[in-house]
């Protein structure tokens, strides 16, 4: 199967002498709060990132993870660096990709040499399929998967020497929904991402929890020094925070709340979780052309033209913004 550059959000067509205010970027699902980090000390950037400094960032995440005790963790520069090097780790053989979703997936097992069948559902599953490849809650829909059901097909998968490779990436905002628990469980791999919870997707930090085997030979052609001295330090200091940690879903949950009743009026919620909303309407090409005029991004879909999934405003300028510019005359 042949899969082209997959479409991203986070690039706001910036307009060269357009007059007016800047772009508001709603075309991502990363949170517009950001945990407010201390300023890690001198040494974090002046020095190479430490063996002691890297443990401490995957202690802290795996506690926060709730990690099963016979898994590892392997880090990288954002969940992104992880996912696609994972085919180049495995077997090449058949994939199915539960789709829509995000469309790296398909595409980097793709590239690798696998054969990659986008399919709706379990059902469609071609009999062959070595590897599985699901996003829990599912980018851009929203919809979950019961880990008992995830499970099941991790251990069909391990018997044919596969796996099913689950990418959390908005798990944070659901963590009941997550499987790190069973994290080396025999054909299970997991992908979590710092960035979009944390609202610090520029530091570039992601995971991949599995068995030790799997999880050397990424550390092997990841390198060494993968992730950065601060990036470690700040998200060691976020993870262990707990209670900024437990206010901050209850913040984006309200936020969520309160977009889907804004967008309510101009289509059908499709889904979604608390970092974003899923819209469907018959108006998408005008929605999304008002939007534009305000310099509102939001993120479309070439492959499903009445679809727009929009990110949380943030602060109420932001808001103001967004409902100013859904207000049809």
């Amino acid at each position: 199967m042949t899969l082209g550059q997959p479409q991203h959000g986070g690039e706001p067509p910036f307009s060269v002498g357009t007059a007016g205010p800047g772009w508001l970027d709603l075309s991502t699902g990363i949170a517009p709060f950001a945990y407010p980090f201390s300023s890690p000390g001198a040494s974090a950037w002046q020095n190479l990132p430490r063996l002691r400094e890297e443990q401490a960032a995957l202690t802290a995440a795996g506690q926060y993870f709730g990690l099963g005790r016979q898994s590892d963790i392997c880090l990288g520069p954002g969940s992104q660096a992880l996912l696609q090097l994972l085919p180049a780790l495995l077997p090449t053989g058949a994939v199915g990709v539960l789709s829509p979703t995000y469309g790296e997936h398909a595409y980097r097992w793709a590239q690798a040499g696998h054969q990659v069948h986008e399919v709706a559902g379990f059902a469609e599953l071609p009999p062959e399929c070595r590897y599985v490849v699901l996003v829990n809650p599912n980018n851009p829909t929203g919809a979950l998967h019961e880990p008992r059901d995830l499970l099941s097909l991790a251990a069909l998968l391990a018997a044919r020497e596969g796996y099913l490779i689950v990418d959390e990436a908005f798990c944070d905002v659901l963590p009941d929904s997550s499987l790190a628990a069973y994290a080396g469980e025999p054909g299970l791999l997991i992908l979590r991402s710092f960035g979009k919870f944390f609202g610090l997707a520029g530091l570039r930090l992601g995971f991949l929890l599995g068995p030790v085997e799997i999880l050397a030979k990424a550390r092997l052609r990841i390198g060494p020094w993968s992730v950065n001295g601060p990036a470690l330090a700040i998200a060691t200091q976020a993870y262990n925070d707990d209670v900024w940690i437990a206010a901050h879903r209850q913040r984006l949950a309200g936020q969520a709340a309160k977009l889907q009743s804004l967008l309510a009026g101009h289509g059908e919620i499709l889904g979604g979780t608390d970092l974003f909303v899923l819209l469907s309407s018959d108006s998408a090409g005008d929605i999304l052309a008002r939007l534009a005029a305000a310099h509102i991004h939001v993120r479309d879909f070439a492959e499903q033209k009445t679809w727009l999934r929009f990110g949380l405003p943030g602060d109420a300028a932001a808001w103001s913004r967004l409902q100013d510019a859904l207000t049809f005359d």
